[in-house]
């Protein structure tokens, strides 16, 4: 397995583990399907929470006001990028 896939089935996993997704698996989330809305159907307590979560996970911090922030949490693959980019391991 590469790193990419690794890290996007661990976003996977702290999405659902993080907002108790109980019905749903790793599997049942597309990359590129939208987390908010019509997508995986997630709620602005559930972007707090899941920025709560990738803090402690990956020590990035996110401005909860910033437009930037609602285009990462936009799909699992924005996040994915985003953590990317801002992990500190």
């Amino acid at each position: 397995m590469s790193e990419t896939h690794d890290l996007a089935l661990e976003l996977k996993r702290l999405i659902i583990d993080t907002l108790e997704l109980e019905d749903i698996t790793p599997e049942d989330i597309v990359s590129d399907a939208p987390l908010f809305g019509d997508g995986l159907g997630l709620d602005s307590i559930d972007a707090l929470e899941l920025g709560l979560a990738l803090q402690k996970r990956f020590g990035i911090k996110l401005d909860a006001e910033a437009e930037e922030t609602r285009h990462h949490f936009a799909s699992l693959h924005a996040l994915q990028s985003l953590v990317e980019a801002r992990r500190v391991d």
